[in-house]
């Protein structure tokens, strides 16, 4: 599948989601050695929740490249399609007479970045375009919902 990449901004908000998720590790560990000085608990989880730290902020850093390589997505008049990953590949197919729905979401990094996640919906799952700039987020939107509409009429 070819397909749309991401625009590179999503780059930005992946890292600074990383570099928070990092923080709040941290922050427990803060906490650990605070606990482990003052009330003498013990040291370990303090080093297991700094290593976690730095694993899970890192990891994240070093897969970013990886992440926005492989993540593509495709609007068909019969489906949706998502796809990321290489080595753990993911290809999904949302068939658009099946969609009910189409919302779009951004939250604070993402609003700092202009991006929107656009979530497309069924009956029983919900799939999202992880973050499009805001005009092409509405485009999504509203040439989703027609095909979708096109679909029932036919149907």
């Amino acid at each position: 599948m070819k397909g749309e990449h991401l625009p590179a901004q999503i780059k930005t908000v992946w890292r600074t989601k990383a570099l928070i998720d990092g923080a709040v590790w941290l922050a427990i560990t803060i906490f650990l050695v605070v606990a482990w000085q003052l009330w003498h608990w013990p040291w370990w989880p303090a080093a297991i929740t700094f290593a976690a730290a730095i694993l899970h902020a890192g990891i994240h850093l070093v897969l970013i490249p990886y992440r926005y390589q492989f993540w593509r997505y495709l609007i068909t008049p019969t489906a949706v399609y998502l796809r990321s990953g290489y080595i753990f590949r993911s290809e999904k197919a949302v068939p658009i007479s099946r969609i009910q729905n189409v919302m779009l979401e951004s939250g604070p990094i993402m609003q700092w970045q202009g991006l929107q996640e656009v979530q497309v919906q069924t009956a029983s799952t919900t799939d999202s375009i992880a973050g499009v700039t805001q005009e092409v987020a509405a485009e999504l939107r509203d040439r989703i919902m027609q095909l979708a509409q096109e679909a029932r009429d036919e149907g």
